[in-house]
């Protein structure tokens, strides 16, 4: 990995760290001796189907950040129009052409987080939840999305972030 790349992200983790992060998002390094892999949590936003759920998202950092992009993934199974079902990947401008070296994993979490929220359903990864909403069926779609999350996201508590030395 570039060493500009591990430099930003360790200014990151320890930012992070001093913070003590945020209650709805927990982020650290996978393997702290490999800066390019994160573990990820959010807390599905209240007053939406996801409400209630903890889902992990998978990120990988490539040599070139913070002038591109990381990759993110959901690991945790999620109903929603931008996030492909079967892979977890996210349609999420600012994580392909909006992207900015002054957003950091932390500000691209929340990115996700506020997506949960509002969903955009014009051009689909998923199809299904996006003709849903496209259709008005708003009923379909929050009770797919709620029982998604029920099966797969309101059994996974709040991780605590590994303790490295």
């Amino acid at each position: 990995m570039a060493a500009a790349a591990t430099k930003r992200l360790r200014a990151e983790e320890r930012a992070i760290q001093r913070s003590g992060g945020e209650a709805d998002i927990a982020l650290w390094p996978t393997d702290p001796s490999d800066m390019k892999l994160w573990t990820g949590f959010i807390r599905g936003p209240t007053d939406t189907p996801y409400a209630g759920g903890v889902f992990e998202l998978a990120i990988k950092v490539g040599p070139q950040y913070p002038v591109v992009p990381p990759a993110i993934a959901f690991v945790t199974k999620v109903f929603h129009p931008n996030v492909l079902f079967r892979t977890g990947e996210i349609c999420l401008d600012i994580l392909k052409a909006e992207w900015s070296p002054a957003w950091g994993l932390q500000s691209a979490c929340r990115a996700i987080v506020a997506l949960l929220a509002d969903p955009q359903a014009d051009s689909p990864l998923n199809c299904d939840a996006g003709n849903m909403i496209r259709a008005g069926d708003t009923l379909a779609f929050h009770s797919m999305a709620a029982m998604y999350t029920l099966e797969e996201a309101a059994r996974t508590p709040w991780p605590t972030p590994p303790q490295h030395a």
